[in-house]
């Protein structure tokens, strides 16, 4: 009896040392505003409830498992929702889990991941403009990653914020300086597919970030079928440096589409200063200009706005932003929303 007692203590001991070398979390964001919106070249004004004002709301879970000699396995099960209908996904057709599906392994080499994630583009223009990974009011964001069924479809970043297929390895920091490279398969019988590649290059050492990157991508990807290849190759380099009385934001990039002979240039400034310990006003604008081989259809972009955003917690806030959007030939338009932000 007390022999079998003992197993089964030894038994529980081991389950728990198991437990505690693995861990899963549940995380995820809401972000709901009200809103009067007119982009550039819109018919109408439109009144709405959306989902998504500062950040793309989103759900789901990741998890580490420590196999010693400092190696780890990771994963991310991330999936986008219209949380003002409830509908899954960015977009009809958006994949289930479009912010990340992979699995990987992390050490002191660095980190090996296989499935979706976030494209080169990404994490440079979310964390250089005042406004984030605001698809409704950032205009750098706005910029880089229009709508190619929208009025004015000349966009800076080929492709999703997101690659499906691909293989992503980041390498360590050293004194705040990292690199991540991709590379995305297109999984096609005697066609190796889409081959986007592309790398950034980020720093960030105190009130100073310089980040870089680059794509070479089919502006396909990722849900569309890959029957006419439209290959565009675009970079982006800017920096940001915070005097704690403001925090300022500049970027520089360029892009060209070869099937149409498109090249855009888009620069970007902003600033976000703080008025209070909760509390912050956010300035952005940015600017494209848009050359097609025929010049009489070339077109320029600029777009503004500011705002306010105010922290009731570590985990909710507030935020009101107007922004004013103007396009070559088309009816200017402007916007306004006010929304409220949790994540959990």
């Amino acid at each position: 009896m007390k022999k079998t007692l003992l197993a089964l203590g030894v038994a529980l001991a081991c389950l728990g040392t198991a437990q505690a070398q693995s861990s899963v979390q549940v995380s995820g964001l809401v972000d709901m505003y009200a809103g009067s919106m007119r982009m550039a070249g819109d018919a109408g004004r439109t009144n709405v409830v959306g989902s998504g004002g500062m950040t793309t709301s989103w759900f789901g879970f990741s998890g580490t498992e420590d196999l010693g000699n400092g190696l780890k396995a990771t994963f991310a099960l991330n999936g986008f929702m219209r949380a003002d209908t409830g509908t899954p996904g960015r977009f009809d057709n958006d994949p289930f889990f479009s912010r990340d599906a992979y699995v990987g392994l992390s050490g002191g080499f660095g980190d090996l991941a296989l499935g979706r994630g976030k494209a080169p583009n990404f994490l440079p223009t979310i964390l250089l403009n005042p406004f984030g990974d605001s698809f409704t009011v950032s205009p750098l964001v706005l910029h880089a990653n229009m709508d190619p069924n929208a009025s004015w479809s000349y966009h800076s970043s080929p492709a999703d914020t997101g690659w499906s297929n691909q293989i992503t390895y980041t390498t360590p920091s050293l004194y705040g300086l990292t690199a991540n490279l991709h590379y995305q398969f297109g999984e096609q019988a005697g066609d190796s597919g889409k081959r986007n590649v592309g790398f950034n290059v980020m720093y960030n050492n105190g009130p100073a970030a310089v980040m870089a990157f680059y794509e070479n991508a089919d502006i396909n990807n990722p849900v569309a079928p890959n029957t006419v290849r439209n290959r565009k190759t675009d970079w982006m380099l800017g920096g940001s440096y915070n005097f704690d009385v403001v925090k300022l934001f500049a970027t520089y990039g360029q892009a060209k589409e070869k099937k149409i002979d498109l090249k855009t240039a888009t620069w970007s400034l902003g600033a976000d200063v703080p008025v209070s310990k909760a509390g912050s006003v956010k300035l952005a604008l940015a600017h494209t200009k848009a050359d097609l081989a025929a010049p009489a259809a070339d077109a320029t972009r600029k777009t503004y706005s500011v705002g306010y955003d105010h922290f009731l917690s570590k985990r909710t806030d507030l935020y009101t932003v107007a922004m004013h959007d103007s396009i070559s030939r088309q009816k200017s338009g402007t916007s306004v929303v006010l929304g409220i932000r949790h994540r959990f």
